[in-house]
């Protein structure tokens, strides 16, 4: 049962939600215990020079401002009063800021989440007329840095022409295909990039492809256009690794000291860029830059899989679960995590089982968005064993309820009409766990089907 936390409306009031009793023990007695519950205190004039403002450019304008890939600025009064409604009700409804995962389950970096206090103010700010207040009071504006946030990268690549977008239809997944031409490994640190048309740029992730079957991929394909389109499911080939994602807002970081991602001589560097038709035909021509170092690390930042290949979701299931365990093959450290699902995805959640039957949050994302796939870096690393255990639980959704739901069982599958159950973890370890080691750890463990 989902209880309400947060009651607006009333003035400069303590609002504290409606819970169910408890009871514990005391001797043979039985006494209510009320649960804790979190007091909202909005104040009695709520303005946006004192109190909206600072919500704003802390969580909202990164992506809402001019010339950014947000469809509205929210930088400054006027911008912020025409949309106080919609920023309330999005605000309300956790769609905005799209921080996914539940908080408390897992402890992340740039953890971007309003509070029940912030929620309370921008609502009672929407419904009171949206007074500015002493604008002597505001923020100084904000300067959003045109450049590359860690400075100039040591390489830039980008296709040698724009793409160009058509103006209606579905999102498209696009795969440029590099090669650095490298004789010698290639540490990489860092990966950021510059979206060459903000409108349209959703997000872009880095991917490798060690054997280059990325370059078939883009041979064939007959659009007369650099790169490849996909579903949005992957890259159309198993990739080897990935160096990491990017979205507005998000805040670019280097690996951990003595770490980095390796390029190997021949592996390709394939940018997936998923573009959000506008309504009108449009082109780009985007920037990923990676930040190198000559040490070799330490340790080689790697992905591992864990994948649960083996689930059907029938016609109907309004609340299919699918869950897997993987035995981990070695000792690695945990830096982040990215859950994957498609259009049926409804939540995912997934921890680390140590040898004693301990259990450890990773992530769990209970309203699973398949527009807003994001990567959680943990703020502490998690030292994991070799044996413990990575458990995740998925849920999936092929009812009425759903507008995506299919008129057929749903498998694993790249299509976007078809469906993953994926766990991306970045991790390090004394040496890269392979995929052959992934394989033959899933064979000792036994393939389990995870839905029926």
């Amino acid at each position: 049962m989902k209880l309400p936390s947060v009651l607006v409306g009333v003035p400069c009031c303590a609002i504290v939600g409606f819970g169910l009793f408890g009871f514990a023990k005391n001797g043979d007695q039985k006494t209510k215990v009320a649960p804790v519950v979190p007091v909202v205190t909005v104040p009695d004039k709520v303005t946006y020079a004192e109190n909206v403002a600072p919500i704003l450019d802390k969580h909202c304008t990164k992506c809402h401002h001019d010339d950014a890939v947000a469809p509205f600025s929210l930088v400054g009064y006027d911008n912020a009063k025409r949309q106080s409604a919609m920023v309330a009700n999005s605000a309300s409804d956790k769609r905005m800021p799209p921080w996914k995962a539940v908080h408390g389950y897992g402890d992340f970096l740039d953890e971007n989440r309003l509070t029940d206090t912030d929620i309370a103010i921008l609502k009672k700010w929407a419904e009171t007329g949206s007074n500015r207040g002493d604008a002597a009071k505001e923020p100084k504006p904000q300067v959003f840095n045109p450049t590359w946030e860690l400075g100039t990268p040591d390489i830039v690549l980008q296709a040698s022409k724009p793409f160009k977008l058509e103006a209606e239809g579905d999102d498209v997944y696009r795969n440029f295909v590099f090669d650095l031409h490298n004789t010698e490994p290639v540490y990489v640190t860092a990966m950021d990039v510059k979206p060459g048309n903000k409108q349209v740029v959703h997000h872009v992730i880095g991917f490798l492809d060690a054997r280059g079957r990325s370059v078939t991929l883009e041979k064939n394909n007959k659009d007369g256009q650099e790169g490849y389109t996909t579903s949005g499911g992957g890259i159309g080939v198993p990739p080897s690794g990935a160096l990491g994602g990017w979205a507005p807002g998000v805040t670019v970081r280097k690996t951990p000291a003595g770490t980095a991602f390796v390029v190997q001589p021949g592996t390709k560097i394939v940018m997936q860029v998923h573009y959000h038709k506008d309504g009108k035909e449009e082109t780009d021509q985007t920037k990923l830059g990676l930040y190198t170092t000559k040490v070799k690390p330490e340790r080689q930042m790697d992905i591992y899989w864990c994948a649960q290949h083996f689930f059907k979701i029938p016609v109907g299931a309004a609340d299919q679960e699918v869950t897997w365990q993987d035995t981990m093959p070695a000792d690695a450290t945990i830096y982040y995590v990215m859950p994957h699902m498609h259009l049926l995805g409804k939540s995912m959640k997934a921890k680390v089982i140590k040898d004693d039957g301990t259990e450890v949050p990773l992530v769990f994302v209970d309203h699973w968005d398949f527009n807003w796939q994001l990567i959680y870096a943990l703020k502490e690393p998690l030292k994991v064993k070799k044996g413990w255990k990575l458990a995740v639980e998925a849920h999936y959704d092929n009812s009425d309820d759903n507008p995506y739901k299919t008129d057929r069982p749903v498998t694993w599958g790249e299509q976007t009409t078809d469906e993953m159950a994926l766990l991306v973890v970045g991790y390090t370890a004394e040496r890269p766990i392979t995929i052959q080691q992934m394989i033959q750890q899933k064979l000792k463990d036994g393939f389990r089907r995870g839905g029926q």
